[in-house]
């Protein structure tokens, strides 16, 4: 289980699994970092409290894969600037997939609220002792801990002792989903089947290249044995009719689905690329759930646009201005449309009617999971970017076709509103 050289680490962030590091300041939690990754990732010092805000380092830690380490600031730290050093780390537990507490001989109540903190989340975790070669474990607090169900080593970072240990702690409490690793499409197409990826070229696609969440798409059917066929909007009709038998799928970007819908035989399942990525990257249904309250937006309202990634916004921005412009006139009157990026995340969610995802491409699955949570518990709908344009736009239930728990959702909604007088 070896690091892999830099020109390898190609994998998308989002897609990487999180390992967050936790304890106290001077527990040689850099120093252990550094030691696992072979490398001077994040600065030492025998000054507690150096590390001021979170490091990552991106490596392949075989057989485990594509991870993020996140090595985080000393958690008891006190004063103005310590407040705001533990606000940033504890920001960190909603995108920690799995857990590293380091400790240095000493366990006590802080230790304790943070294997507390991760099992309320759920999130795995493993513990090192580190600094061995000068602050040696109790065995009897080891006992303890392991007969807890902890999974506990012993580390030195200073002379190497222990890593291997440690990295096998790591692939050992590994989340089972990040292992067995989730198709984006695959399921949906099978081999030997064709999807045809619907990619406008216009004012925001990348000049010379395609946008992540088409490459890994794409990807995907290529790694299942499917066929990927990658058309423009204008030549979709085109590419229909020229092919011998219809598509499994046609996939489009969300910002096209009035035209392929339009162009796609209705014995065809249509989706985008944006919804895809609710269900890998989220919970489909309860974002679903999120775009069908929608209806319930009145003028006046706030809504909250949530982008993963910091891209620099251009004219038609499909955050800032395409979407703010249908749900408008959905409404049929002004909202109060507020936009954060990247880790950014309002910690009071009160004030909004609806918050509006991006696919998070960029996010792994916890982070996304977590804010849907928040949302949930808040009372504040949650959805994203292409299941908001296609309820705007009148054709949720064609862009849900290939997904049957979404769909028996949408038609318990639909049969509720007859019901109730008001479909």
């Amino acid at each position: 289980m070896t690091a892999m050289p830099e020109s390898k680490l190609t994998t998308p962030k989002g897609m990487r699994l999180h390992i967050g590091i936790f304890g106290r300041r001077n527990v040689g939690k850099s120093s252990l970092l550094n030691a696992m990754v072979r490398q001077q990732v994040s600065l030492v010092s025998e000054v507690a409290g150096t590390t001021t805000d979170p490091v990552e380092k991106p490596m392949e830690l075989l057989p485990l894969g594509p991870v993020l380490f996140i090595d985080t600031a000393g958690i008891d730290d006190e004063g103005a600037l310590g407040d705001l050093r533990v606000k940033r780390t504890t920001e960190v537990f909603d995108r920690t997939d799995l857990g590293l507490i380091v400790a240095a001989g000493e366990w006590g109540s802080f230790e304790e609220a943070l294997v507390r903190e991760m099992q309320a989340r759920q999130v795995p975790l493993a513990v090192a002792f580190n600094k061995i070669d000068v602050a040696p474990t109790s065995s009897t607090q080891l006992a303890i801990l392991r007969e807890r169900g902890l999974y506990t080593v012993e580390t030195s970072a200073v002379t190497g002792a222990g890593l291997l240990d440690l990295r096998e702690a790591l692939l050992s409490q590994a989340p089972a989903d990040f292992l067995d690793s989730r198709p984006i499409v695959a399921d949906l197409v099978g081999p030997g089947e064709l999807a045809v990826l619907v990619v406008p070229i216009d004012k925001e696609a990348p000049k010379g290249r395609l946008i992540l969440p088409q490459v890994q798409v794409l990807r995907d059917l290529l790694d299942h044995d499917a066929f990927g066929l990658v058309v423009k909007e204008r030549e979709l009709r085109a590419a229909l009719d020229g092919l011998r038998a219809p598509p499994r799928l046609v996939i489009t970007d969300s910002q096209a689905f009035l035209k392929v819908a339009a162009d796609t035989p209705a014995t065809v399942p249509l989706t985008s690329f944006s919804i895809l990525f609710a269900r890998l990257k989220g919970d489909l249904v309860a974002q679903v759930e999120g775009a069908l309250a929608i209806e319930q937006l009145r003028p006046g309202d706030s809504v909250l646009v949530a982008e993963a990634c910091a891209h620099h916004p251009i004219g038609e921005d499909i955050g800032r201005v395409k979407i703010p412009r249908w749900l408008t006139q959905y409404v049929g009157g002004r909202l109060d449309f507020h936009t954060v990026q990247g880790h950014d995340f309002p910690e009071d969610l009160s004030p909004y009617r609806l918050i509006v995802h991006c696919g998070s491409c960029t996010l792994n699955r916890r982070e996304l999971l977590s804010r849907i949570l928040r949302a949930r518990a808040a009372g504040v709908p949650f959805t994203n970017y292409g299941l908001c344009i296609a309820y705007s736009l009148g054709i949720l239930a064609r862009a849900l076709a290939p997904f049957p728990a979404a769909q028996d959702l949408l038609s318990h909604h639909d049969q509720t509103r007859r019901n109730t007088g008001q479909g």
